[in-house]
């Protein structure tokens, strides 16, 4: 027993030299390369690591002398899937907190939706809101600021995130009306627009399925549904 214990010692120490030297070649290709690393993991395709940078999430050799920006799909299933997903899904789900909420009372799907008060079709998928939750579509939305952080817009969500009832806020500006600014805040929306750039977010509305499928642009509530319906297989 004593030597069973011994060897999977050694085996564990070993495993856990390799990562570290692997992520110590990472990091000084990156630092050349002058990209800052928020993660560094083992992706499912072997001897390579999933990075997440502030443009979305590439791949390296864990020997630091290739890298990948672009997708990366296991094609072992019925359909490909795009393994850096998984990363960019579990940092969504840390802004749930910031997130407004629009929850269907019959909850069998929820998606969220990086939005901008100044997009027509925007205010198009805000106005269909009632079918989404009747089809059982759970709404959650982000800021995506799409004119940058200097515009009046930008201000303008910053201030309805902020406000006691943001969802009542959201309603009111995207009926005509105007916002009421607020000053100070928690909460920073550019965030949550470099966490839509990480997603390839270009254009809005953005709406990101549960698996971290991007879906551009308005869909109707009933081809919504047919889509979650596939992503659900």
């Amino acid at each position: 027993m004593k030597k069973i214990t011994f060897c999977l010692s050694l085996l564990l120490a070993a495993v856990a030299s390799n990562a570290f030297a692997g992520e110590s070649a990472i990091n000084k290709s990156l630092s050349k390369l002058k990209i800052t690393a928020e993660s560094i993991t083992p992706s499912q395709f072997p001897g390579v690591s999933a990075i997440l940078t502030d443009h979305g999430v590439v791949y390296m050799s864990n020997d630091g002398k290739h890298m990948l920006m672009g997708r990366l799909y296991d094609v072992s299933g019925k359909a490909p899937k795009d393994i850096g997903n998984p990363i960019l899904v579990k940092k969504l789900e840390s802004f749930k907190n910031q997130m407004i909420i629009y929850k269907a009372p019959k909850e069998k799907y929820v998606v969220t939706v990086f939005t901008d008060i100044t997009c027509g079709y925007c205010q198009k998928l805000h106005g269909d809101m009632q079918k989404y939750n009747d089809l059982g579509i759970t709404i959650r939305y982000l800021a995506f600021p799409r004119h940058g952080e200097h515009h009046q817009s930008a201000k303008d969500m910053q201030s309805i995130w902020c406000s006691a009832t943001p969802k009542k806020s959201l309603d009111a500006v995207f009926k005509g009306e105007k916002v009421s600014p607020i000053k100070e805040c928690k909460i920073d929306i550019m965030k949550q627009y470099q966490l839509g750039r990480q997603f390839g977010v270009q254009g809005t509305p953005a709406i990101i399925l549960k698996d971290g499928y991007v879906q551009p642009g308005y869909s109707e509530p009933k081809d919504l549904l047919d889509t979650l319906k596939k992503h659900s297989n």
